[in-house]
């Protein structure tokens, strides 16, 4: 019997990232997904919620989304999953993108499983499915709970919107395709929590999102 999935966004570093806590319902265990910084904050909505973290999810490698993982990893003392492998570049050279951010101090962070296109990630009693979808940044990854209808998308789209193609690794067309052969056809009545803004359901953009007519 699959665990129900409870959510709650918790807004993170000067670029307002949605750090996500999500948790199984029936067990309170539970993973952080993007912590890009303001770890104090992140440690008091565990808290509050009284969820028992037991990994670090990164969705991709940008500084606003992976700052924080290394020493949350090292706060809680829990492994880091995601994203895939060809983000490795970006999670190098997180310290030096801070800085050239101004953004307080960073780690680089090699992940304790890197996820590739296929794979399976599991969060208490919860499944997610691992897709690979570059093109905001080379190793962006997708996380799916099917039975619970509800994705994890990190910035690959947004309501109204898609990520950004303008930084190192980013391709605008690989990103369509991506969003159009392995987001959408996840159905439209999927409910998604993106890297930055409101939440959307697939069906919507499908329809409405002007990056994706045509």
């Amino acid at each position: 019997m699959p665990g129900t999935p409870r959510a709650g966004i918790i807004p993170v570093t000067p670029f307002q990232q949605n750090c996500t806590l999500i948790w199984d319902d029936a067990t309170k265990v539970g993973a952080v997904v993007d912590p890009g910084g303001d770890l104090d904050r992140i440690e008091a909505a565990i808290r509050e919620q009284g969820v028992r973290v037991e990994k670090i999810l990164l969705t991709h490698g940008h500084v606003d989304h992976a700052a924080g993982a290394d020493e949350l990893r090292e706060r809680l003392g829990v492994p880091i999953e995601g994203p895939h492998q060809a983000d490795r570049f970006l999670l190098d050279s997180l310290p030096e993108t801070a800085a050239n951010y101004g953004l307080e101090a960073a780690r680089p962070v090699t992940p304790d499983r890197w996820l590739d296109e296929g794979d399976g990630v599991t969060v208490g009693g919860l499944g997610f499915d691992i897709l690979h979808c570059p093109g905001h940044s080379p190793g962006s990854v997708v996380f799916v709970s099917r039975d619970a209808r509800f994705a994890l998308v990190g910035d690959v789209v947004f309501k109204g919107s898609i990520g950004r193609t303008d930084l190192p690794g980013g391709n605008h067309e690989q990103l369509i395709r991506a969003i159009k052969e392995k987001v959408l056809p996840l159905g439209d009545d999927v409910a998604f929590i993106p890297g930055h803004g409101p939440t959307g359901v697939l069906g919507e953009e499908r329809v409405s999102n002007p990056f994706l007519q045509g």
